[in-house]
């Protein structure tokens, strides 16, 4: 079958690769529709390997090459032994996260930050970027006939939003301000507003990609490269807005974000910073502010994600940008989006 299989910085390559064969017990064979680029996938191809494992994973003994994608739909084809919630024939979204169980993260009941944390695309023997995978049965969730596969490709950043708004606390009439108006800032901005946010401010520096928050309900705009964020935000909410959430991985929106929260506000880090990050520990103190980590979702989520899209509440559609062919990811997916003047937000990748 094919891939695009991930071999270092700027080397992805769509080759022939062994097909997955037969499910063994608890496992799920699929084949895949639609995978999303993700921002982290765009930060392996310019700066990896990171997440992509090197040396075999403790806990599936995948190493790179690496076949990419972990935001994806497809249809099933066939389970293996003991396998009961899905059936050949069903389309699936993944929920892409695998742990071990017995660490206290585990234990605790947040697999998602597992000492032994993987994913599939990263740490697996498969990826969404190939015609085919397997995946283990707790990975898939079943799609009702009212979604599409494009809102299936896009449960997992969904999921990410929400788990984001969810953290901050988001309530109804509050206004909320997000940084970085990439695939996860609009998730988190349609999010915020199916939340009951009264407001919705973004700071995004692409002008293509600000002439597009119109069309997902944010109220106000603002370009971090010529207006202060914080001081925008002042202006229009003088108290400061009850939360701010980080999704763009920047030292200067981070600060923006605790500048613009009002006192006894709620800042959530949801992006990946590529380097630290120094901010004036003296603000959070001073202004009784909480500032709080997000990493990833709830491994259990699926469900309620896709009952929220189904509802119409959530209409995370609205924010895929282009479809390109397997076999042109890397010249029509990846490169137009690390464009410098890119305008495109989520590009989905037909898979087979």
């Amino acid at each position: 079958m094919k891939a695009a299989v991930y071999h270092g910085t700027g080397d992805i390559r769509v080759e022939d690769v062994p097909d997955p064969g037969d499910p063994g017990p608890g496992l799920v064979l699929l084949r895949n529709r639609l995978c999303g680029i993700c921002g982290t996938d765009l930060h392996e191809f310019r700066h990896g390997p990171n997440l992509p494992t090197v040396e075999p994973h403790v806990l599936t003994g995948a190493a790179m090459p690496q076949i990419l994608g972990h935001e994806f739909s497809a249809e099933v084809i066939a389970v293996g032994e003991g396998v009961s919630t899905v059936r050949a024939g069903d389309r699936v979204a993944i929920m892409p996260l695998f742990y071990c169980g017995a660490c206290g993260p585990c234990r605790s009941g947040r697999p998602q930050v597992c000492t032994r944390l993987g994913a599939v695309g990263y740490n697996w023997p498969w990826g969404g970027f190939g015609e085919r995978a397997l995946v283990a049965e707790h990975q898939v969730a079943v799609l009702p006939d009212s979604l599409s596969d494009v809102q299936g490709a896009l449960v997992e950043p969904a999921a990410v939003a929400i788990h984001a708004v969810t953290t901050a606390g988001v309530r109804p009439g509050d206004v909320v301000l997000v940084t970085g108006g990439g695939p996860i800032g609009q998730l988190v901005a349609l999010a915020a507003l199916a939340a009951g946010a009264a407001e919705v401010a973004v700071a995004e520096v692409s002008k293509l990609r600000r002439g597009r928050l119109d069309g997902i309900g944010v109220s106000f705009v603002i370009d971090p490269a010529t207006t202060d964020t914080a001081a925008a935000v002042r202006e229009r909410y003088p108290e400061g807005v009850d939360v701010a959430i980080e999704c763009a991985g920047v030292e200067a929106t981070l600060t923006a974000c605790i500048d613009a929260v009002r006192r006894a506000g709620t800042v959530v880090q949801t992006a990946l910073h590529a380097r630290p990050a120094t901010i004036d520990p003296r603000k959070l103190t001073l202004g009784d502010i909480r500032l709080v980590g997000c990493h990833c979702f709830p491994v259990t989520s699926w469900p309620r994600v896709i009952r929220l899209i189904a509802s119409g509440r959530l209409p995370v559609e609205r924010i895929v940008t282009g479809r390109v062919r397997l076999d042109t990811i890397v010249d029509d997916g990846f490169r137009p989006l690390i464009a410098p003047e890119g305008g495109h937000v989520k590009i989905l990748v037909e898979a087979s």
